[in-house]
C-alpha cells in the first residue's frame, strides 16, 4: 500500500533541484513495509537523532530490526531548513563581505557588487539536494533499515500505528524534533512572515527585511541577506545581541553588524503589525519610544517548540511539556521505561552534532545496558557550538559566571588575534581566543574564539577538555606557522609564564650556573 496521505509533499519551488530532493527523501511512489512480527527499536523522526539511531543500530551486523518512521522530509531540520541551506547561503555572502573589504588588500573591485540572489538560492537547492542521497529512504532500507512514511501514534505501551499498519516493539525512540516558534505578535499571522522552514524557499530578493530575533539563527541570517542585497533591520530584546554568548565575542560582531549597515533595535519591544499598500509595516517600542518600519518581508528567528502533537504520549505515559518537550532522565529515558528520546524534541542543546552524540548514547543504552548496567549519561558530554556569524563565535565548556555558580575560582587568558602573525595578515585581527581554567591549575574549563573560521579552531580545545589535557601540555603541542590557531599556543604558553615566580626563577637561576 502506497503512501498516499503524503505522497504530495512539495518543497517550493517546484525546480528540478527540489524534485531530486523529494524523490531521495520523501519518495512520491514509496510503499511501505510490511511491519516485522515485533521490532527491537521503533524510531520516530527522521531527522538527525533518528537517523543516526536507525542506522547506527542497523549498521551493527546484528540482525537487530528497526524501524524508522518519518511523517514529512527525512533528513529533519539540518538537511532541508536548517544547517545545509544556512551555511550555502553564509558562503555566498561571505563572497561578498570579502569584495566588501577588497581595497584593503589592494585589489580593486567595481563599487556596486550585482548579487544574483536568484542564483545564489539555486546553488543552495543544487547542493542541498546533492546531499541528500545521505538521509535518502532507498539509503536506510539497504541499510536494512524498515521505512515508514506517514503519521506515528503510539497505541499501546508495546505498538506505535503508522496510519493503517501497526509495529510491535521491545523499545521506542522519539527523535521528532522541534520547530520554530509562532509569533504572539497582534497582526503577523495577516501579514504573514518567514521562519527558517520557509525562507529557504525565496526566488526573488525582498528589498527590505525585518528580522525578529538576535539569537543565533536571526543574526546569521540577518548578516547573511544584508550581504547578500537586502536592506535589513533587526529586532531583538536584549540590550545586545547574542546576549547567551561571552559579552566580548558579541560585541565584536555587533560591532561589525553596523559597519555592514545593519540597523538594531535593541530593548525592544513589538507591538502590532500591519498589511499595507506599502509593505508590512511593524510597530514597536524600544526605551520606551514608540516607532514603526516598513518591509517587504518579516523573518522570526527567535525560538522553538518541541513537535509533540499527534503522538499520543498519554497513552503510554511519556510527560512532556509544550515549551520543554519530552522529559528525560540523565540516561535520556522517558517516564515510561522502554521509550527513549533524543535531539530537539527533549534537549536544551538544539545543534545537529548534539542529536548525533545522544543519538549514540541513546544506542547504548536501549540496547547494550541490561538491567541499567553501563548506560551512558548526556551530563558527560562537552558541547561545542558555533554561531555562523562572520566572524564566527565558537564556544565550549563553562563561561566564567557558570563556574562563580559552581564555586569555582578561575582565571582567564584572552590572546587578541591582534598579536596573532597570521590574523594580522589575513586582516582579521577583530577577535580572540579565551580559555577560561581552573584557579591554581592548568585545567581547562572553557574556551570561546572569535575568528572567521573559529567553528574550526574550538574542536582543538574540545579535545583538550574531553581527554583532561591541560594548558601545560597544550602549550608543548606545535602548531604550524602562521596560522590563526596559534593563538591557542599562545593561551597555553601565557599560562606557563604565569608559573614563573620569584621562586621558581631562583631555582631555573641556580640550575644555569651547573649546567
Amino acid at each position: 500500500m502506497s503512501n498516499s496521505e503524503f505522497q504530495k509533499v512539495i518543497v517550493r519551488p517546484v525546480d528540478e533541484y527540489n524534485q531530486r530532493l523529494v524523490a531521495y527523501v520523501h519518495p512520491p511512489d514509496w510503499l511501505n513495509p510490511r511491519p516485522a512480527d515485533c521490532y527491537d527499536l521503533v524510531v520516530i523522526g527522521a531527522g538527525t537523532a533518528g537517523l543516526v539511531v536507525a542506522a547506527g543500530a542497523a549498521g551493527l551486523g546484528l540482525g537487530l530490526k528497526v524501524a524508522l518512521i518519518e511523517k514529512h522530509l527525512m533528513g529533519g531540520d539540518c538537511l532541508n531548513v536548517g544547517c545545509v541551506p544556512s551555511k550555502c547561503m553564509i558562503r555566498s555572502a561571505r563572497v561578498v563581505g570579502e569584495m566588501w573589504n577588497a581595497r584593503d588588500f589592494g585589489v580593486n573591485i567595481p563599487r556596486h557588487i550585482d548579487v544574483d540572489f536568484p542564483a545564489v538560492m539555486e546553488r543552495m537547492r543544487k547542493l542541498r539536494a546533492g546531499i541528500s542521497h545521505h538521509d535518502s529512504a532507498e539509503r536506510f532500507q539497504k541499510l536494512g533499515v524498515d521505512v515508514f512514511l506517514g503519521n506515528a501514534s503510539f497505541a499501546s505501551n508495546n505498538t506505535v500505528v503508522v496510519d493503517d499498519k501497526t509495529l510491535h516493539f521491545k523499545k521506542a525512540v522519539i527523535a521528532t524534533g522541534a520547530r520554530a516558534a509562532r509569533l504572539a505578535i497582534p497582526g503577523i499571522e495577516e501579514a504573514g512572515y518567514l521562519t527558517n522552514e520557509t525562507v529557504f524557499s525565496l526566488t526573488q530578493r525582498p528589498q527590505r527585511l525585518a528580522v525578529i530575533g538576535g539569537g543565533p539563527i536571526g543574526c546569521e541570517l540577518a548578516q547573511a541577506f544584508r550581504r547578500l542585497g537586502c536592506e535589513v533591520v533587526l529586532f531583538h530584546r536584549g540590550s545586545h545581541i547574542l546576549n547567551k554568548e561571552d559579552a566580548d565575542a558579541a560585541e565584536i560582531v555587533q560591532n561589525v553588524f553596523i559597519q555592514e549597515g545593519i540597523r538594531l533595535v535593541l530593548n525592544c519591544q513589538m507591538q502590532r503589525v500591519e498589511k499595507t499598500i506599502e509593505g508590512k509595516k511593524l510597530y514597536f517600542s524600544c526605551n520606551g519610544r514608540e516607532d514603526s518600519v516598513t518591509v517587504d518581508e518579516i523573518l522570526a528567528g527567535a525560538g522553538r517548540v518541541p513537535n509533540v502533537e499527534g503522538l499520543n504520549l498519554e497513552t503510554v505515559g511519556v510527560e512532556y511539556d509544550q515549551q520543554r518537550g519530552v522529559m528525560v532522565n540523565d540516561y535520556l529515558q522517558t517516564t515510561n521505561p522502554r521509550i527513549y528520546a533524543a535531539g530537539d524534541i527533549c534537549m536544551n542543546w538544539k545543534f545537529t552534532h548534539a542529536a548525533d552524540a545522544a543519538a549514540r548514547i541513546v544506542i547504548k543504552n536501549t540496547l547494550f545496558s541490561p538491567f541499567g548496567l553501563g548506560r551512558y549519561k548526556l551530563s558527560n558530554l562537552v558541547m561545542p557550538w558555533v554561531t555562523y556569524t562572520d566572524p564566527e563565535i565558537a564556544h565550549v565548556g563553562m563561561y566564567e559566571q557558570q563556574a562563580q555558580e559552581k564555586g569555582i575560582d578561575v582565571n582567564t587568558i584572552k590572546i587578541p588575534f591582534s598579536s596573532v602573525d597570521r590574523a594580522i595578515a589575513d586582516g582579521e585581527e577583530d577577535g580572540f581566543v579565551k580559555i577560561l581554567h581552573k584557579k591554581g591549575s592548568d585545567q581547562i574549563l572553557g574556551a570561546t574564539i572569535v575568528a572567521r573560521h573559529a567553528g574550526e579552531m574550538i574542536s582543538e580545545v574540545t579535545t583538550a577538555i574531553v581527554h583532561k589535557i591541560g594548558l601545560s601540555k597544550m602549550s608543548s603541542v606545535i602548531h604550524p606557522y602562521p596560522t590563526q590557531a596559534e593563538g591557542i599556543k599562545k593561551a597555553a604558553d601565557a599560562y606557563r609564564r604565569t608559573l614563573l615566580t620569584p621562586k621558581t626563577k631562583r631555582f631555573l637561576g641556580l640550575l644555569t650556573k651547573f649546567s
